[in-house]
This record gives structure tokens, C-alpha cells and sequence, in this order.
């Protein structure tokens, strides 16, 4: 007799939950990492505000836009913004289990993404920390230290991510049971201690259900970020910079 595995979505359920505790766990340690060093703690601090305010200017067009303003504020607001969400993660690890039980697949798998690009920003973000000089961040030390660090793939996979968020949260409004599975975990998710993370997930989802199909708009996301970062790295060769002057507003 041929056994039968779990359905598919139970197996890919699985999957996520393990990698999801093991994003959490990670990306707790990562908010300590200059534990003991505040003078490299307030740099981080600044050059993630910094950051923020890069990306928002960057695409300054789109937040103009009522369509994409609330999806633009997402990105930069939530995905990249400043600040040092340490009782987020701690409530995070503490409820995971029933998160993940009461979560829709694709919300779900949304949160890994988050997460992951979190953790890779972070870690990205400590590396520019301890090449920049410790002094006012300017775009020219920015790019110095930018490409001091390097690591063009983790680059590009940030960018990556970003893109893949957004089509998670992009399929999930055209999704109205998925969609409806969100709203109902609201209130057991605040109960359960996890209120930000669903307030996160259906702040995402009501930014892409304003854009009403969000492909052009995740493209151009896309494209510019990669274009950045293609100018920052040529610097280093002595190549020709983005005449638009939007170099160095990737995250």
C-alpha cells in the first residue's frame, strides 16, 4: 500500500514555520550586534534613517501618486524603516506556534520574506556601519563605504525580496478568501500577542488592494533599486553614474 504524505500545503506550511523561527532567532540577535559599542549603535541608527529617507526620495514620483503613496510608505515605512523593534521580535518568538497556525499560507510566507530581508538588511547595514567613518553621513561616505563592503549578490537578493514581498502581498489581495482569512485572524492575533504583525500584514494588503494590480508599479520599485545599486558599484571601476542622481538609494 502506497503511504500518502501531508498535502502540499501542509508540507510547504512546514517548511515555513521551521524557516520562520530560524529568521526570528536570527534577526533578535542582529539587534544586539553592537552591544557594548554606542557609538557604532547611534551610527547604525542614523544610517538606517538615512536610508529611509534615500529610498523615500528616490521614489518620490510614485509617493505623489494617491495610488501608490500608501505602498511607497509600506516599503520605506515598514520594511525599511528606522527604529529598534526588540518587543516585536520577543513577542514574536514567544507566540510563533499559534502565528503560524492561525496565519494563511501566503501571509505566512509574506512574513518569511519580511523577515529574511530584515535579517539581510541588518546584516548588510552592520558591515556600511563599520566602514563608515565616524562622522555626519554624506552620499559620497555612504558610496565609500557602500562598496567597501561589497557583497553584490546579498545586494541584488535585497532587492529581490522587496519585489517578491510585494507580489506576495499583490496575490493575496486578488485572493478574496486568503484576504478574508487575514481579517479574521485579527482578533485573535492581538489576543494572542502578535496585533503588530497582523496590523503589518493587512496595512500591506490595504496598500496593494489601493493600487488595484501592482506588477508596474513593483517593477519600477525594482528597477530603480537595481539601477542605484549598479551606480554605486561603478563608481568603483571609474564608470559613468546614473545621471537621474539617484545613486546610492538602495537600501
Amino acid at each position: 500500500m502506497r503511504l500518502r504524505g501531508p498535502p502540499a500545503g501542509e508540507s510547504r506550511r512546514r517548511i515555513e514555520s521551521g524557516r520562520l523561527h530560524k529568521l526570528l532567532t536570527r534577526n533578535a540577535e542582529l539587534r544586539d550586534i553592537f552591544r557594548g559599542k554606542p557609538d557604532l549603535a547611534r551610527q547604525l541608527e542614523s544610517l538606517k534613517d538615512w536610508q529611509s529617507r534615500r529610498l523615500l526620495r528616490t521614489h518620490k514620483d510614485l509617493h505623489a501618486d494617491p495610488r501608490y503613496r500608501a505602498a511607497v510608505d509600506f516599503f520605506t515605512d515598514e520594511l525599511y524603516g528606522s527604529g529598534d523593534p526588540r518587543a516585536r521580535d520577543r513577542d514574536l518568538l514567544r507566540v510563533e506556534r499559534m502565528m503560524e497556525r492561525l496565519l494563511p499560507s501566503e501571509a505566512l510566507a509574506a512574513l518569511c520574506l519580511a523577515i529574511e530581508l530584515e535579517v539581510l538588511s541588518q546584516e548588510l547595514d552592520a558591515e556600511v556601519v563599520r566602514a563608515l567613518p565616524d562622522a555626519a553621513i554624506t552620499e559620497e561616505r555612504y558610496a565609500e563605504a557602500y562598496r567597501a563592503v561589497g557583497r553584490r549578490e546579498d545586494r541584488e537578493r535585497q532587492i529581490d525580496l522587496m519585489y517578491r514581498i510585494g507580489q506576495y502581498l499583490d496575490g493575496v489581495v486578488k485572493k478574496p478568501m486568503v484576504r478574508g482569512l487575514v481579517h479574521l485572524a485579527r482578533g485573535p492575533a492581538h489576543a494572542a500577542g502578535f496585533g503588530g504583525l497582523q496590523d503589518f500584514l493587512e496595512r500591506g494588503l490595504a496598500a496593494f488592494e489601493r493600487i488595484g494590480g501592482a506588477a508596474p508599479f513593483l517593477a519600477a520599485i525594482r528597477d530603480r533599486e537595481q539601477q542605484a545599486m549598479d551606480g554605486l558599484f561603478a563608481r568603483a571601476t571609474g564608470e559613468s553614474e546614473d545621471a537621474s542622481g539617484r545613486n546610492g538609494d538602495s537600501a
